[in-house]
């Protein structure tokens, strides 16, 4: 009777390590299978790479482009873990969350964001920021072949086939033909300009009415004015305050607003969450009494001294009603 049950006994456990193994067999296979393709990649992701385009003016086509080869068609680790699409590492500005991971060095800082969208956001930023890449926006929107050789050549990555392998994605999946949305849009941008340009006498007047880009901490508002984030200050706000809630440190508040700690926020005052642009949509403006710089670099989200560098003027000077500003 003993031997029976020990036989019988040693087939159950054979039989519950086959039944084992076939079900993780099932669980890596269906784990295999649900990863993304470039087709579905592209579907995912290709109406945020046009609004970015639509906001930033970077071709669609390379940025769904770089998204599938940084990302691996969002299969990556870095994609999973960190919704980094575009491998930006931390670098020294970045205060946000990190995900470590062997690149070209052991171990190195890449940027986590909270969302894929985030990712592509931040994926804008990053490039129209930079001097580096300050050439690659003089090129025409459509110009696929030219942003990626430029990429490449202003250090974007280190593979020296990095601008062929952008060119091939784009051309085996027609993404050039999201371009041409861009492509009208910078058609429309002309047309405006150059009607400007007609009555130089026409001044700009600051945006009053901001895109929305969600909600921080206490239920506050978080606009967009020329790309840039930013709130609105309210009764007793400080720098710290609003630091503590978004998670950025103070001097960088008021670093990112052109201010000292000696000044004081007021109710209704515009307050950047990220450094402000080098230039503005706008081509130029038309000072109007009691307008300063400051309050201009602010009502159009310019950095002060871009601004005074624009227009040969100190930080310091006072404008006369009627002078003309350049924004860009």
């Amino acid at each position: 009777m003993t031997c029976i049950f020990a036989d019988d006994s040693q087939t159950m456990k054979r039989s519950y390590l086959i039944i084992l193994f076939i079900l993780c067999a099932v669980s890596f296979t269906g784990h295999a299978q649900a990863k993304h393709t470039v087709e579905e990649y592209i579907e995912l992701y290709k109406d945020m790479a046009i609004e970015e385009m639509k906001k930033y003016n970077i071709p669609a086509s390379i940025t769904l482009a770089q998204g599938i080869l940084e990302s691996e068609n969002g299969n990556s680790q870095l994609a999973l873990k960190a919704n980094n699409h575009f491998g930006i590492k931390c670098h020294k500005e970045w205060t946000g969350k990190t995900y470590h991971q062997d690149d070209d060095i052991k171990d190195e800082c890449f940027r986590k964001y909270g969302n894929v969208e985030d990712s592509y956001r931040d994926h804008s930023e990053f490039l129209t920021t930079r001097d580096r890449y300050k050439t690659l926006f003089d090129l025409d929107i459509t110009d696929y072949k030219g942003w990626a050789y430029g990429l490449k050549q202003a250090g974007y990555a280190t593979n020296p086939r990095y601008p062929e392998i952008l060119i091939r994605i784009i051309e085996e999946n027609d993404l050039w033909e999201l371009d041409k949305v861009g492509s009208r849009q910078s058609a429309v941008n002309s047309q405006n300009s150059e009607l400007r340009t007609q009555n130089s006498e026409l001044p700009s007047v600051p945006p009053q009415v901001f895109e929305l880009s969600g909600q921080g901490g206490n239920d506050r508002f978080i606009f967009i004015n020329n790309g840039v984030k930013f709130i609105l200050a309210r009764e007793g706000d400080d720098f710290f305050r609003i630091s503590g809630e978004f998670n950025i440190y103070s001097w960088q508040i008021r670093e990112y607003n052109d201010l000292s700690g000696k000044d004081i926020l007021q109710p209704g005052q515009k307050v950047y969450l990220e450094k402000k642009k080098r230039k503005a949509i706008y081509d130029f403006h038309k000072v109007q009494p009691g307008e300063s710089l400051h309050s201009i670099s602010q009502d159009y989200g310019i950095r002060l001294k871009a601004l005074c560098r624009l227009n040969n003027l100190k930080t310091s000077d006072k404008l006369k009603g009627g002078l003309r500003l350049s924004l860009k």
